[in-house]
């Protein structure tokens, strides 16, 4: 019964219908629920912390439901967003109600595609990968699929990592380097795959041409469905998704970087290398992507045997409430720079 927790996740959803099919300031209800509700439980409620033995994790990684809790995600999001740009066509609303509507589509698409789509594309079976994508599809982010798996997760905590941010940088000059450079690395890790297997370029095995003619169809039919108007909030709420990812990956990594060994090579990624949130409903709306350090460590774990790594860097707050604090960028230094002075140094391996 207490995994029935994860049911909260689709109070995103919730949320989002309530923004769509409101009007006044309901339509920021998915905003007001992230960014304000959320915080508040946050600080109420306390941390869980209970490691999983190794029967447990072996029955609770074979127990389907948690799967079929992600896969119930797809109608929401897609029944949502066309539901959301549908209302946005024929209603008549205030500049700053479309707002409202605009920025809780987007934050839909943050949390129950992109970051379920996250979980999925680390799983091993094809159905799994290219539901993946499929959620990637309206975030016009098809590519961090090859780039977080081939790229990210090789590279994380060292600066040829695009995805890891780097001291008193900010999060938007962060925004800038890390949506054009892991673009960039997923053309040259697709064209390192086809040279592999020695494939042409215009090849079906080229997966970056499939996934840009995907989003050209999918941007295409907005147009011819809901015409320009519709062409430019899909676009829109697509940025608006990718960039609460970036922000994400921006507080998951922070100043943390991988000691070299003295043979040259970068350390293997230690728990001590993601910053560690265990703070309790973020842990469960986001499908224990919180827990990022032992994500990082053991990529292929899923989201339901995750455990909280007390040795890992710790943050000070959960996830909404650091998107907050790092769009304000003095505070989030002045937060944040000296923890990392308190990180001590653990011994290469």
């Amino acid at each position: 019964m207490r995994d029935l927790k994860y049911l909260f996740a689709y109070t995103v959803p919730l949320a989002t219908w309530v923004s769509i099919t409101s009007q006044g300031w309901l339509t920021f209800a998915a905003p007001i629920y992230a960014f304000i509700f959320i915080p508040i439980l946050e600080v109420c409620l306390a941390e869980f912390d209970r490691p999983y033995s190794a029967k447990e994790k072996s029955q609770r990684s074979a127990n389907v439901i948690f799967d079929v809790l992600l896969y119930l995600n797809i109608p929401f999001v897609f029944g949502l967003l066309g539901l959301g740009l549908w209302t946005l066509f024929e209603g008549t609303f205030t500049l700053v109600e479309q707002a409202g509507m605009i920025l809780s589509l987007g934050i839909l698409l943050a949390t129950n595609a992109i970051n379920v789509a996250h979980e999925l594309g680390h799983r091993t079976n094809a159905v799994d990968r290219s539901l993946s994508k499929l959620l990637l599809l309206p975030c016009l982010y098809m590519h961090f699929y090859l780039e977080h798996n081939f790229g990210h997760h090789k590279n994380v905590a060292t600066p040829d990592d695009p995805a890891t941010s780097r001291r008193n940088q900010t999060v938007y000059a962060f925004w800038v380097r890390s949506v054009i450079l892991q673009y960039r690395n997923a053309w040259q890790i697709q064209m390192q795959l086809l040279r592999q297997k020695n494939h042409p370029f215009l090849s079906v095995n080229n997966d970056m041409l499939w996934y840009t003619l995907f989003q050209g169809i999918y941007l295409w039919g907005l147009f011819l469905w809901l015409g320009p108007f519709g062409l430019g909030v899909g676009l829109v709420v697509g940025m608006i998704s990718f960039l609460f990812l970036e922000t994400i990956n921006y507080i998951e990594h922070y100043g943390l970087l991988r000691a070299k060994t003295t043979s040259g090579r970068y350390e293997r990624v230690q728990t001590h290398h993601s910053w560690n949130s265990n703070h309790t409903v973020g842990r469960i709306v986001l499908y224990e992507l919180t827990r990022h350090s032992d994500h990082h460590f053991k990529a292929n774990k899923k989201y339901q045997i995750l455990e909280n790594k007390t040795e890992s860097p710790q943050l000070p707050f959960g996830y909404p409430t650091a998107i907050l604090v790092a769009m304000v960028p003095p505070l989030w230094f002045w937060i944040m720079n000296p923890r990392l002075e308190q990180i001590k140094a653990l011994p290469t391996v």
